[in-house]
């Protein structure tokens, strides 16, 4: 295919590092899960990190933390503000542990949670925010975060789409009262599958600990304020306090993931020349609405919103782009509201939501990836100017 929508990031270090897990015969968390969860916290600045198996794990032990704090924990009833457009598992651990959401149009030069509109979707019941910064770009983190501790609210920063991303000079997942990130095999860093979830509070990170491990307390440094330990160490070895998961990661893909830290500032510099040259070769072009940079990208993509009064259906012009072997798919998840998955939610829409439907019906994004993208990115505005002239 000329033009990939995922492309694989791994070298001979992230190979070596599989085998040398082999050779060790510790497959599953251990060590290098230990060590990967270090140097991540230190790379972002943050005190503690938890790696699950999925960014989606990350989200669900980050929902279940709150409510399973001592003082003032999340309750069924509760309300969470939420973006229109964001990954589906952003959403889902909301549901499950019984939060109502509100849902925020995006603002569509940004993609991001539309700040105009925060106020508005603010009610007696709300209890957190959720904030999402899609595709690489921050939202108005350092505006969420105020806003959240001006009314006393939970922030849950979901950094799945945007690692390596700053803004005023402050990494992306670093705002938040828990943070998210995902490894999945086409994010910014890869194990294949994996997430993590860091944080600068000790509570939360032992909640953390547990939750991915059974609920035990095995994974519990003995200081821990979460449970009182007995003195029957046989029982202690073995004994449950939360009602948990098993979302463990392998020392495979820690293994994997502490090779690809080590060469992430250089891929994020390669993902921004791609975007500069992609918005020079756009730039000014009245049929293509391009996500407009908030900070410092990390350029997990390409995005294009069709302008309807210049442009053709979108089904016309993503034939374009299949016959010209390029690769494609809907922003992120899309407009939430438009899922089947909602009859599952309670779920409330703080008015009609026009740009993240604009962005449902004409909008898609095309892949960036850690090389030189120039022949694709001009392929790409051939093929468009073709079926768009």
């Amino acid at each position: 295919m000329f033009y990939e929508l995922v492309a694989d990031s791994w070298g001979p270090e992230e190979r070596a590092a599989i085998g040398r897990v082999l050779q060790s015969g510790r497959l599953t968390q251990g060590p290098e899960v230990a060590r990967f969860e270090e140097e991540f916290a230190a790379y972002m600045g943050r005190r503690y990190a938890v790696m699950v198996n999925s960014g989606s794990s990350a989200n669900l032990c980050a929902v279940a933390s709150l409510c399973y704090k001592r003082d003032s924990p999340l309750v069924r009833g509760d309300e969470a503000i939420v973006p229109a457009i964001s990954w589906a598992t952003t959403y889902h651990p909301l549901q499950q542990y019984g939060l109502s959401m509100r849902v925020v149009d995006v603002d569509l030069s940004t993609l991001n949670m539309d700040m105009a509109q925060l106020e508005g979707a603010l009610t007696s019941r709300t209890r957190l925010l959720v904030g999402v910064s899609i595709l690489g770009n921050p939202a108005a983190l350092d505006e969420m975060r105020a806003f959240a501790d001006r009314h006393g609210l939970y922030f849950l920063e979901d950094n799945c789409e945007s690692c390596d991303a700053e803004l005023n000079g402050r990494k992306t997942g670093t705002f938040g009262h828990l943070s998210t990130f995902s490894t999945f095999f086409s994010h910014h860093i890869s194990t294949g599958e994996g997430g993590l979830l860091v944080t600068d509070d000790q509570e939360l990170f032992h909640l953390a600990r547990s939750l991915r491990a059974h609920g035990w307390t095995r994974d519990l440094p003995e200081d821990t304020s979460i449970f009182e330990r007995h003195d029957d160490d046989f029982f202690e070895a073995y004994r449950f306090i939360l009602p948990g998961y098993n979302v463990r990661s392998t020392e495979f893909a820690a293994a994997a993931g502490r090779e690809q830290l080590r060469k992430l500032a250089a891929m994020t510099e390669a993902r921004r020349r791609n975007w500069n040259y992609f918005q020079q070769r756009f730039a000014g072009d009245r049929r293509f609405l391009l996500q407009r940079e908030h900070g410092k990208s990390s350029s997990f993509s390409f995005t294009l919103v069709l302008d309807p009064r210049y442009t053709p259906s979108r089904p016309v012009v993503l034939e374009a782009l299949k016959r010209a072997e390029i690769g494609y798919r809907i922003i992120t998840g899309g407009c939430i509201v438009r899922h089947d998955v909602t009859k599952h939610y309670s779920m409330t829409a703080v008015g009609d939501l026009p740009n993240a439907n604009l962005a449902h019906d004409r909008g898609f994004f095309v892949g960036n990836h850690p090389f030189d993208l120039t022949p694709q990115i001009e392929g790409l505005h051939d093929a468009l100017d073709g079926v768009c002239s």
